[in-house]
């Protein structure tokens, strides 16, 4: 087939073409090349297969000429930060937002109808993951107090009762409380997608990343993952910066878990008109991802634990990926064990810009950082 990825020059986006062309379908991506991720120059990883195209999917032109016989689209294409979305509200509501809306515009216009749209999601429209209340059950809380968080007190109380909650698998049924300009614009994508899918007859699918880690991560990018971030800074002989204690938990999946998953929803009915989280379902705590890359670099360097948190920080968020088995017969097959290791081989060769400092810095000017 034909297929079109947007923000295929990037880290997910890349090792999704690389996986169409070695399965023998015509690719074409279309990428505007930001700075701030890619530098001056395009990737060298570009897989030379592939039809490039260099441009914004926000221009209608050029969402227009990308989208042209083409047979699937995955739109992976999105500016990435939740500390920076929430002071350049513009630039991140033009590129998701925007972008997204002139893309399925240029879609439902062009003469030829597409088979399949698969639009990746995120994690971070939960805001707060699901917790277990041994009183109320399975609730949902919010944002944690401001007045909870000034005592340095971290952990999730039940919004109920004020009884101690343990956080469980997020399920997809989970209301959405998303706590970021980032991450609004990426629930953005999602229903614009899912709407205008379900409108037109397009079958979507709307993958809900979990935290993604692995190979090309933009490591001179201090708003991308944390495993990048933790990286740059060890790179560059710093400890990881880490806030609150280091006890809160992410779902760290890798790369190749997650472009499975797209293959998967390419091939699979059931899984049309549906989000699914893409995840392993299991937890780790920022404190052992940043133990585990020192340790891998050989850097002796604990990570600094500041105390301090964030706006819009949540504590933990893990995947339930029930529905993912369920309709698209997915499996995380990379555990940390391996995913890590591979990712540590690679950060070896890389040079990394640390700019971490001054992304911080420009959140507590702002009273982002408390």
């Amino acid at each position: 087939m034909r297929i079109l990825v947007t923000g295929g020059a990037g880290f997910i986006g890349s090792h999704l073409a690389d996986a169409l062309v070695e399965r023998g379908h015509q690719v074409r991506v279309l990428d505007k090349l930001v700075s701030q991720v890619h530098g001056d120059a395009p990737p060298r990883y570009v897989n030379p297969a592939v039809e490039f195209i260099r441009g914004d999917v926000a221009d209608y032109d050029t969402a227009a000429d990308a989208i042209r016989d083409i047979d699937v689209v995955y739109h992976q294409a999105a500016e990435v930060g939740v500390g920076q979305s929430m002071y350049e509200m513009r630039r991140y509501t033009n590129a998701n937002t925007f972008g997204t809306a002139v893309l399925l515009e240029a879609i439902v216009a062009a003469p030829k109808r597409i088979q399949r749209f698969i639009v990746a999601s995120s994690m971070s429209i939960y805001g707060e993951g699901a917790y277990r209340c041994p009183q109320c059950g399975e609730v949902h809380p919010q944002l944690r107090p401001a007045s909870q968080l000034a005592e340095r007190c971290w952990e999730m109380t039940c919004p109920n009762c004020g009884s101690d909650s343990r956080p469980v698998p997020t399920r997809e049924s989970k209301p959405l409380f998303p706590t970021s300009v980032y991450a609004i614009t990426k629930q953005d994508q999602e229903q614009f997608a899912l709407v205008v899918g379900r409108a037109y007859g397009i079958p979507t699918v709307a993958l809900r990343y979990f935290n993604v880690y692995g190979r090309r991560q933009s490591l001179s990018n201090p708003y991308t993952g944390v495993c990048a971030i933790f990286s740059s800074r060890l790179l560059n002989d710093q400890a990881p910066v880490i806030f609150e204690d280091g006890e809160q938990t992410r779902d760290f999946v890798h790369v190749s878990d997650i472009v499975r998953a797209n293959l998967l929803a390419m091939e699979s009915d059931r899984a049309a008109f549906q989000a699914i989280n893409i995840g392993t379902g299991t937890p780790t705590s920022v404190r052992e991802i940043a133990e585990r890359l020192a340790k891998g670099l050989g850097k002796h360097l604990s990570p600094r634990i500041v105390g301090r948190y964030r706006e819009g920080d949540i504590r933990h968020c893990v995947a339930g990926i029930s529905r993912a088995r369920d309709l698209l017969d997915y499996e995380p097959r990379v555990a940390l064990d391996t995913g890590l290791p591979d990712l540590l081989e690679w950060l070896q060769g890389e040079g990394a810009e640390d700019r971490v400092a001054a992304a911080t810095t420009e959140l507590e000017q702002r009273g982002l950082v408390r």
